[in-house]
């Protein structure tokens, strides 16, 4: 994919969604984080099942860490791999307390020093909460990337180092957003539809379906 096409691809996925953002529900930094950490190998809708119960009883670092592990595995228990992320959800509170002031940080290396904080989640809230230019690179993202020819690469630091590289920087902010909702309901896995593809005379892949 050369950079006109590029260009082209994020005009349309512009116009067609002018101001994109996560399917997570939030109210606040604190609520996305937490989100973020909880829908890592879980879809978002199971995520946001839980937090909306959730939320409602502890959506600050003090209430959280009052739940304890056992009181938050009560309303995280539908999400994949909930003892672990309990685990690392109160640890999390506790550390935002004690090293920052019960404030998300919005620097890379103090979020991803956090517990069960990877490059991944610490990308997505620079980029949702705080607006910096960073890429979250999730399956979908690493898919659409591939497939299409816009930034390939064999692993997920490549295609994130690739996609800041190639992205036109008129839509690099928002252009996470864009790819991720691009791959959960065009780009899919199995078989992508193509015939309803807002960018499939652009795109590089070769087995296109007719669907």
């Amino acid at each position: 994919m050369n950079k006109l096409k590029r260009e082209e691809m994020f005009r349309r996925l512009r116009a067609e969604n002018p101001e994109p953002t996560t399917e997570l529900e939030f109210n606040s930094t604190f609520e996305l984080l937490i989100a973020v950490i909880l829908s890592a190998q879980a879809t978002d809708v199971s995520v946001n099942k839980a937090t909306r119960e959730l939320y409602k009883v502890a959506n600050t670092p003090e209430t959280m860490l009052a739940l304890g592990v056992d009181g938050l595995k009560r309303y995280i228990k539908t999400i994949g791999l909930f003892n672990t992320k309990a685990e690392n959800v109160i640890k999390t509170c506790a550390a935002l307390i004690e090293r920052h002031h019960s404030e998300v940080p919005a620097e890379r290396e103090a979020l991803e020093a956090l517990p069960g904080v990877g490059r991944k989640t610490a990308n997505v809230v620079l980029n949702t909460a705080f607006r910096q230019l960073a890429m979250a690179v999730d399956t979908h993202i690493f898919r659409v990337s591939n497939r299409t020819g816009l930034a390939p690469g064999k692993n997920v630091l490549e295609v994130e180092k690739n996609l800041l590289k190639f992205v036109p920087r008129e839509y690099l902010l928002d252009a996470h957003h864009w790819l991720i909702l691009h791959g959960r309901y065009t780009c899919v896995a199995r078989k992508p539809k193509c015939n309803s593809c807002l960018i499939e005379d652009l795109c590089d892949f070769s087995e296109k379906t007719e669907e």
